[in-house]
């Protein structure tokens, strides 16, 4: 009687140790990490020699993002129990997480080589491997997960496994991987892993609808799924619902208010452009000691997002936050083209353009497929410091031989930087006293004024219901016909003109160009050769007196003074 009972106590702790497992094990399916933790560490200070307990706990770290720590306790679980093939397959996926394919097939073979191929579980954990990181093999993850379908084919889990596989191996067709999911489904209707990727797969196609009514059936399966809230919110996202999404963020905080899924929660915020919310969370997580170094980085990313809009230190504190991004991931980190492209625009924004422009052009090195994205940014720096000459050889390096590579923004831009050298050049100019040398330094802007004008012609062609850039070829052909020997800019003024409304003359956008146009056509009616026309000019000189009351040449044409000269400006 004493053995049976001694039995049943053992039976009994094997079972409550087993629940816990199994517990711990859906608090990180749900991604409730730091909750899961606990419970490992309960399980491993309870039995250290249990290798499971070492390999569930490596992935509670590994789903949230935690390479080292989850490579720290695969190595222990092996070392702990040198049978338990699980472990293995940990240490091959952080292999293959950092690129090291033919460790991480040893480390796989090895596992499956304990498993002697009769271990469908052990199979999963390989398939899920092969698709678990950036060095994915979807032919690999196939061979694995129907070899485990073959040994248990009424296993759920499986053809989820199954549909990653597919989906992983042909992004385009989701026919397969919908079958598999929704096999899944079927055989546990209530599996709301399967649910949430049959979601997935519909708000990969763009079917938000579809997608949301998955997410909400796992929802109302098990109210305590917290990636089904997350998913909501992005889809919401994406339906720019923002209050809907707000309003799943919090259920999923609810159930995870750990650090790591505030993070998450920032990183939603940074991707839904709510920047000043992301810094909110970036400063609540900094005040609790929560510590990642891509949490420096997205501080970095939103603080120039935010400029100095709603904190006048933003560029300042950006800054500091992507150099610590830098100093925390170190040499040897995979840097994406945004870290410098970032840091390079939060350089320029705090004084330190040449530095900036230094780390815009590590960006286009890393992917010169930004390149044009890139350049523009450039050319934005150099305009800012009013560095012309740099401005146009960035455009240039964008242009690569194809004008067809600027937008009509960037011709603005260009227009302005030619226009803006060339009023520069004649400054120069006029503070030499020696005519000869004056002169020839004068004949130095015509080309610049000519590539002005060329790049505000391209702009009018890109644009050409919009009025600034006709305003601007105008401008131009002042520069290159001094004493209107021909009206260069009559009729670029007069197209501004008539593109502006009625109710637009007096808004700051046009004001001041409208009545640079109106007294240079006032001018034209009144003194041309061959324009003179008393009517248009009392119409044009009229625009300039309603538009600016006190200005010196519309008063001088409706009252001249009997005698002196005429005010400065006028013709």
């Amino acid at each position: 009687m004493k053995k049976t009972i001694i039995l049943s106590a053992i039976a009994f702790t094997g079972f409550l140790n087993a629940q816990t497992l199994q517990d711990a094990v859906a608090k990180t399916e749900n991604e409730r990490f730091a909750a899961a933790a606990v419970e490992f560490r309960a399980l491993i200070t309870k039995d250290a020699a249990k290798g499971e307990n070492y390999f569930y706990y490596g992935e509670n770290f590994f789903k949230n993002d935690q390479l080292d720590s989850a490579s720290i306790f695969y190595n222990k679980g092996a070392e702990a129990n040198a049978t338990y093939p699980l472990n293995y397959v940990g240490i091959g996926k952080v292999f293959l997480a950092k690129g090291n394919v033919a460790d991480a097939k040893t480390q796989f073979y090895k596992a499956i080589a304990l498993g002697a191929n009769k271990n469908a579980e052990l199979l999963r954990k390989v398939a899920e491997a092969w698709l678990a990181t950036d060095t994915k093999n979807a032919d690999e993850a196939l061979v694995q997960i129907n070899a485990a379908i073959k040994l248990e084919p009424k296993n759920p889990e499986n053809y989820i496994i199954l549909g990653d596989a597919q989906l992983e191996k042909n992004p385009t067709d989701g026919s397969g991987p919908i079958k598999s999911y929704k096999q899944a489904t079927t055989l546990n209707p209530k599996s709301v892993k399967g649910i949430l990727r049959e979601g997935k797969l519909y708000q990969r196609g763009r079917n938000y609808q579809l997608a949301i009514d998955k997410y909400k059936e796992a929802v109302a399966i098990d109210p305590t799924f917290a990636p089904a809230y997350r998913e909501l919110a992005e889809v919401y996202s994406l339906y720019q619902q923002h209050a809907k999404a707000i309003e799943n963020w919090k259920k999923y905080l609810e159930l995870n208010n750990s650090d790591e899924a505030r993070y998450r929660f920032m990183s939603a915020l940074f991707s839904n452009k709510q920047y000043t919310d992301a810094i909110t969370e970036y400063e609540g997580l900094k005040k609790s000691g929560f510590k990642s170094l891509y949490l420096e980085r997205l501080a970095g990313y939103s603080y120039y997002e935010i400029g100095n809009k709603t904190d006048v230190e933003a560029y300042n504190k950006g800054l500091n936050s992507i150099e610590n991004f830098f100093q925390m991931a170190g040499p040897n980190f995979k840097y994406l083209y945004n870290d410098y492209k970032y840091k390079g625009l939060l350089l320029a924004r705090t004084g330190k353009d040449s530095l900036g422009v230094l780390e815009m052009e590590k960006a286009i090195v890393l992917d010169p497929a930004a390149s044009g994205e890139l350049n523009t940014a450039i050319a934005d720096i150099y305009m800012k410091s009013k560095k012309y000459e740099n401005v146009i050889k960035a455009f240039e390096r964008k242009m690569n031989g194809d004008w067809k590579n600027l937008t009509n923004n960037d011709y603005f831009t260009m227009g302005r930087a030619y226009y803006y050298w060339g009023g520069n050049i004649q400054r120069e100019a006029a503070a030499i006293k020696d005519a000869k040398q004056r002169t020839k330094k004068e004949e130095e802007t015509t080309p610049l004024f000519i590539s002005a004008d060329s790049s505000f012609s391209k702009l009018t062609q890109l644009s050409p219901a919009w009025p600034v850039g006709y305003f601007w070829r105008g401008k131009a052909n002042v520069q290159l016909d001094p004493k209107n020997d021909k009206w260069l800019a009559k009729q670029h003024y007069e197209k501004a003109n008539s593109l502006v409304k009625p109710e637009e003359k007096a808004t700051p956008t046009y004001k001041n160009n409208m009545i640079e146009a109106a007294e240079y056509l006032g001018d034209y009616y009144t003194n041309s050769k061959e324009g003179k026309d008393k009517v248009k000019a009392d119409e044009m000189w009229n625009l300039v007196k309603e538009l600016d009351p006190t200005n010196k040449k519309q008063q001088f044409y409706f009252n001249p003074p009997k005698q002196g000269t005429k005010p400065a400006g006028t013709k």
